[in-house]
Order: structure tokens, then sequence, then C-alpha cells
């Protein structure tokens, strides 16, 4: 809270020098939206976005619309080429689609409620008991980073896939909602980016702080870069590791997948977390390379939480300096920059 605190003074300082605000969503290029009712299958695409031979780069940031009051319980995302065909994962750094009208559990900030990366697994709810409740009208915004590792430049979209029944009095029986929390929390460095140098050797990274409503977690995923050894999820008010888990790698340290752990039981709904207790994420790194890698770490995880019966989820201030600073992290990257391939090289 204290580093919250002195967060919030520092940007009400720098508050003239925002470019972007909540507003200028409205102004960004647009996904395409299908929605199949019969099916109940939501489909948001990016446009074509031209990738260069061996390169990582940030995509567009792209408005998505949502045209109906939809429960999820599925959700995955696919990389495709200009013909439609289906590409590898490994063309995906990672995807998030963020809901710019709602707060994020853990700090004042916009809720990411879809991201995936290369190693994540699909998600899967069942879909009459729990769903994801993602409303009509809503200002949702898309950005990530793609990776081309072939010698020739490739022109992409993102395609994310929702699965979902129409939200109505009797299903889904329990509304779960998405949540995050990232060692670089709240705004990570220069210009928002969360991820970081990762130097020779072990090191590990952490950030901690108290959920705004109580809840219930119902499963866990995480995304961490190459060289990844754990992360991992703590009450530090009890001591207790709610969650840990140790990447899946190759034999060169490459990751490929951090498995979703779903926490219901037949006799519990999941593990239950609360704002008087303090919380830690931590992700920890052996880098074998013997140089520091820029960009080389990051750590997140992210899950759904059921509030506690009668609690509504937190609403948005749109004037809280954090929120607007986020915001403006994120619209600054519209033009799509190059990152630099060399930096990326191991986080594919």
């Amino acid at each position: 809270m204290i580093a919250l605190l002195a967060i919030t003074a520092l940007l009400i300082q720098q508050g003239d020098s925002l470019r972007f605000g909540p507003a200028d969503v409205d102004t960004l290029p647009p996904a395409t939206t299908r929605i199949d009712h019969r099916a109940g299958r939501l489909v948001l695409e990016t446009p074509l976005i031209e990738v260069p031979a061996g390169e990582t780069i940030r995509t567009p940031v792209f408005r998505a619309s949502v045209p109906a009051n939809v429960s999820l319980h599925r959700f995955l995302v696919e990389v495709v080429d200009e013909a439609g065909r289906l590409l590898p994962l490994d063309r995906l750094h990672h995807f998030i689609m963020t809901d710019t009208d709602r707060r994020e559990l853990f700090a004042p900030l916009a809720l990411p409620i879809f991201g995936a990366s290369k190693e994540s697994p699909t998600v899967r709810l069942p879909r009459y008991l729990i769903g994801m409740p993602l409303p009509a009208g809503g200002r949702y915004i898309m950005a990530g980073m793609l990776t081309n590792p072939e010698a020739r430049a490739l022109r992409l979209r993102v395609r994310v896939v929702f699965e979902f029944v129409p939200t109505g009095r009797l299903v889904p029986l329990l509304r779960a909602f998405p949540w995050t929390m990232d060692v670089k929390f709240p705004l990570g460095g220069e210009g928002g980016r969360h991820d970081f140098e990762l130097p020779p050797g072990r090191s590990s990274y952490a950030w901690q702080g108290s959920p705004r409503i109580p809840g219930t977690i119902i499963g866990m995923g995480a995304h961490a870069h190459d060289y990844a050894t754990a992360i991992a999820f703590v009450d530090v008010t009890t001591g207790d590791t709610i969650w840990r888990q140790i990447p899946v790698r190759d034999a060169g340290g490459r990751v490929l997948s951090i498995p979703f752990v779903r926490f219901t039981r037949w006799y519990r709904l999941g593990i239950h977390i609360e704002p008087s207790h303090t919380y830690r994420v931590m992700v920890s790194y052996d880098n074998p390379t013997g140089a520091a890698i820029p960009f080389g770490g990051m750590g997140a995880v992210g899950g759904l939480l059921v509030p506690d019966w009668g609690v509504a989820w937190p609403t948005v201030d749109r004037n809280d300096p954090i929120y607007r600073t986020q915001i403006n992290n994120l619209l600054s990257n519209m033009a799509g920059m190059m990152m630099d391939h060399e930096a990326h090289r191991h986080a594919r």
C-alpha cells in the first residue's frame, strides 16, 4: 500500500504529460467481431499484421466490440496467416484483451479479461455452473507481441475465440472474474513494459498486495519467459503457498508450458482470499548464458475469482493517476513499434 501511495503521488505530478486517456479508446482501429448465438461462439480477430523475418514486434492496439451480454466458459487464441491457415503458437509471444471499464482486483488498473502466450493451455469452465461475464458495449482493447522465426516476412492475424452461454437469471450459477498479479505491478517499467533485463545466473522477483474484495480463486495460470525455474503465489499473512509451478522446459531452458491448475473439488469451490491478507507473486530464473538478456524476464499469475456472496466487483476510478497512466501506456503503443530482435531471441 505504501508503494502504491508513493507511485500515485509521483503520477499526480506527471499527470499533465499524459498524451492519451480513456476516451481515446474509441479512436483505435477495430478488430473484426463475429458472433454465432446458436453455436455460442464469439470470435475477435485483428487485421493482418506484417511481422518481418526473424523479428519480434508489438502489435498495434485494436478496439474490440461485444454485441451481446454473454457468459464465457472457454477461451483460446490462434495465430493464422493471410490465407487463414492455423500456425504454430510459437508465433505468439503474448496477447492481452483489456476491459477499460472495469477494475483489476489487486491494483487500480483496467481489467485484463483474457491473456495468452505460446505456453498457455486452453481454459475451460463448466458452462452452466461457472462463467465469466462479458458485458456488451464495453470499451475493450487488444494488443500483444508476435514473433516470426522464419526467413521471410509473414502477415499474421491473431484470433481470440470465446465460447459462451447467454447471460440469464439462472445461468451461470456462479460468476467468475479474471484477475492478474505481476512482479512489476502496478505499472511496469518505462512505457508500461512488464518485461525486464534478466541478469546472468540466478535471480528472483516479487510484488505483493491485497485484493479489493473477498472471493474464491477457482483456478490459476501464469506467464514467464525462458530460463524461468519457478513461479508462485503466496499468502504472506499466513505463510501458505497457494500455488506454485515449475515451468515445463526443453533441454535448453526454453519454456514450453505452464499448467493451468483448477482448485475446485467436490467439497470446495476453490481457495478463499480476503482484503485483510497480503499476497505475493514470485518468479525465479536461472540464466546460463553468462550475459544479461534485455527484456528477458517476466513473471505474472492470473486466474478466475468468484466474489463472496453479495459482493460486487470493484468499480474503476477513471481519474486515478495509476489507471490513467496505464491507459496512456497501452495506447502509446498504437504504431506497433519494432522491437529489438536480439533482445527477444531468448524469449521465444
